[in-house]
């Protein structure tokens, strides 16, 4: 059975990256790392910190995404909880015998890492991405 690591990242969708850095960098006193553009996903995100995890604002950049789309229908708030794994072709294989519906039957490389996504309606609501370091 494919191990699960840690909680990698919690993201949360924003509308604005820099105002939503007043609570979560200036009230809270999160460090930002730093923000990068990300044109795979149609995004720019703040990369936060915390202990072995960390928080990530996820901006985006085109009205296309799905990111945009949750933003328009529900507002901001957290869009997804990203879990590590040690190896994310089993996991898939795994969830797909177990009849979950999967957003990505295959994992997507981008950058060092692969990642793919697990529907919310097979999770009780909540969009779930793996995500696997590529060694």
């Amino acid at each position: 059975m494919p191990e699960l690591i840690k909680i990698n990242h919690i993201a949360v969708a924003v509308e604005d990256i820099d105002a939503a850095l007043s609570f979560w960098r200036d009230a809270l006193g999160m460090r930002l790392d730093h923000v990068e553009e990300v044109p795979s996903q149609k995004a720019r995100v703040a990369f936060l910190p915390v202990g072995e995890s960390e928080v990530e604002l996820v901006q985006p950049t085109n009205p296309d995404t799905g990111t945009a789309k949750f933003l328009a229908e529900r507002g901001p708030g957290i869009h997804h909880l990203c879990l590590e794994v040690q190896d994310i072709t089993g996991m898939l294989e795994q969830l797909k015998a177990a009849g979950v519906r999967l957003i990505n039957e295959t994992p997507q490389e981008l950058e060092g890492r692969r990642i793919a996504f697990v529907h919310p309606k097979s999770t009780g609501g909540v969009l779930i991405e793996f995500y696997e370091l590529i060694k």
